[in-house]
């Protein structure tokens, strides 16, 4: 179905203010964002408008009972200035079990689709042109009720925001794994972009930063012994040449990198497995020399090495100017993403 916006544009552009040579993560938008309201079992008021803040009611149910979810993609441009979209269909899927797993209603994936590619079209001169950076494409939906009694919403807004960003991480990065608190478990959210999985996180991580790390590696909220991810993206050990990443379970986030990943490095000849891993394991391979790299992945982070783990009292440090295989997707994903690397695949969707 082809939908019909109404759109407001700027009366002057921002874009002449910006410093794209000096790009803060998340900071500054482009000038317009897209806004589409549930009402009556149905999307209507499909907008794109200035970008703006938004009135909510006081009572409004998403900051009481956390009716809140998300979704992370990335668009850049080409040599000839095309702006593409990776995976966007992916992330339309995704967005759809998330709204699910909320008790959401679910945004029909040509509306979806249409949105983000109209949006990125039009705000196509906001893509940063500068090595590793992008624009960053946020949408979002949220419950919309006032009312103070815990229910489902009749009503939530949907809202996709644009904004050019630099490297998330400019460092290598160090992990503190985590056995006190916990992320998710098998039954509950984890698998779902749900906003409160990230408030829930905030504190241990906060908690790391102090210690001197970046970031959180997740274990189960069982046994407390399984890798689950990190904080900001799902997470790769090369141990003894082979690539291992946790299995999906209900309680990782199902990352479209991570998918990306897996599929490049096995039409590369890797050896990739997806299990259950300890962090047990993890340590002991760093200890005798056959841990050879960790890396994240994630859309803002895209390939992130990881130079120290710490589980307990044991650390694990790794040689991140050695890191063949991570240096590799690192620069895959990036150059097919800006088109100087072949899309073997069809993943880039051309802005339109």
């Amino acid at each position: 179905m082809n939908y019909t916006f109404n759109i407001t544009k700027v009366e002057k552009s921002a874009i002449h203010e910006f410093d794209f040579d000096n790009i803060p993560f998340g900071k500054v938008f482009a000038d317009h964002m897209f806004m589409a309201d549930y009402i009556d079992g149905q999307w209507t008021n499909l907008t794109i408008q200035p970008m703006a803040p938004i009135s909510t009611h006081p009572a409004n149910m998403a900051w009481h009972y956390g009716q809140a979810i998300f979704e992370g993609m990335k668009a850049s441009r080409d040599a000839e200035g095309n702006a593409f979209i990776f995976r966007p269909e992916m992330h339309a899927q995704r967005f759809n079990k998330s709204a699910f797993r909320m008790n959401m209603p679910q945004m029909p994936e040509d509306l979806f689709m249409q949105a983000v590619h109209t949006l990125v079209s039009m705000e196509k001169e906001w893509i940063p042109k500068q090595e590793g950076s992008a624009m960053y494409i946020r949408p979002f939906m949220y419950a919309t009720d006032h009312s103070i009694g815990i229910k489902v919403s009749n009503t939530y807004r949907f809202i996709i925001l644009v904004l050019p960003v630099g490297p998330y991480y400019n460092h290598p990065v160090k992990l503190l794994a985590q056995d006190k608190y916990i992320r998710a478990v098998v039954g509950g959210v984890g698998e779902a972009k749900a906003a409160g999985n990230y408030a829930a996180a905030m504190y241990p991580t906060t908690l790391a930063k102090e210690a001197g790390f970046d970031q959180v590696v997740w274990l189960d909220g069982v046994e407390k012994k399984y890798i689950q991810e990190v904080g900001t993206m799902n997470i790769f050990f090369v141990i003894n040449n082979e690539i291992l990443t946790p299995a999906l379970d209900g309680a990782i986030l199902d990352g479209i990198t991570r998918n990306s990943l897996i599929t490049l490095f096995k039409d590369q000849g890797y050896k990739v497995t997806e299990r259950r891993i300890t962090i047990d394991e993890v340590m002991e391979a760093g200890k005798n020399g056959n841990l050879t790299e960790i890396f994240g992945s994630g859309t803002a982070a895209v390939v992130a090495p990881v130079s120290t783990l710490q589980h307990n009292e044991e650390i694990v440090e790794l040689d991140t100017n050695n890191r063949p295989i991570s240096l590799w997707a690192y620069e895959t994903i990036n150059g097919m993403r800006n088109r100087t690397i072949e899309d073997k695949f069809g993943w880039l969707s051309p802005a339109k």
